[in-house]
């Protein structure tokens, strides 16, 4: 669609595994057109190979960036490069920033200082400045562990190749489960209304705003956030429908 929002998704090589690829590209479909992709490295390192293997499939175009330091990401300077040059260029409504690198932290808030929707998306390793300077982000490892059956995991494993990829078995969310549960009690103490409750969506919206890595797929095989909410304890969803209207119906959450 003509409205549809547009997205540049440029992805860090030295800093992200190709293991999570098929995640990364879904998470990115879901907010909206993924106009512009790019993926930065050093692509005479034989180490690429995975990624060079399925980067036609998806459309994703390589940038050469030499690493002319050993020890050194040298993918960061032409990715932050290509990220302004396109915020100037004024085709796109946001940014999906994928490395699990602190020093795009300064790009993210760059970006978001010129109106643009910055997600990050990387490993439950990534230091917090960078992930609270995006609005939301993604934690592909979690995700991966969480969203894809054991039979896909096994079969993205075999594709990439990777052998640091079969140990995922401690992988845990960045924020803990007990610390939303807080966060989720204090925001309906604070906002909700004078029958105790407050919308779903308003709640989930001050939620990411205070943990932008918050994604409820992240603490099982939750679908919804609603089905999150329920399952806490002291929570509960009331839905309002509209007689004779064509008009969703609200959900609304509140402790029992």
């Amino acid at each position: 669609m003509d409205n549809e929002r547009k997205f540049a998704l440029l992805i860090d090589a030295d800093n992200i595994s190709p293991k999570y690829l098929m995640v990364m590209l879904a998470e990115a479909k879901r907010y909206g057109n993924v106009t512009i992709r790019r993926i930065y490295g050093d692509w005479t390192d034989n180490s690429k190979k995975t990624w060079k293997d399925n980067l036609l499939d998806y459309s994703i175009v390589p940038i050469q960036q030499y690493s002319y330091t050993t020890g050194k990401n040298s993918s960061d300077s032409a990715m932050i490069i290509d990220a302004m040059d396109i915020l100037y260029s004024n085709v796109i409504d946001g940014f999906i920033l994928v490395s699990s690198d602190s020093d795009f932290t300064r790009l993210a808030m760059r970006l978001r200082e010129a109106g643009k929707t910055v997600i990050g998306m990387g490993e439950a390793k990534t230091p917090s400045a960078f992930v609270k300077a995006c609005e939301e982000f993604k934690t592909l490892d979690v995700l991966f562990k969480n969203t894809l059956s054991t039979e896909e995991q096994k079969e993205v494993l075999e594709t990439t190749e990777d052998e640091t990829s079969n140990d995922i078995s401690d992988v845990a969310p960045i924020t803990e489960i007990g610390e939303i549960k807080k966060c989720i009690l204090s925001i309906l103490d604070e906002h909700s209304d004078e029958n105790g409750r407050m919308l779903l969506s308003e709640l989930g919206r001050l939620l990411t705003k205070e943990y932008p890595d918050f994604d409820e797929r992240n603490y099982g095989k939750y679908k919804k956030f609603s089905q999150f909410v329920q399952k806490l304890s002291g929570c509960e969803i009331d839905m309002v429908y509209f007689e004779g209207e064509n008009k969703p119906p609200l959900a609304y959450v509140k402790t029992k």
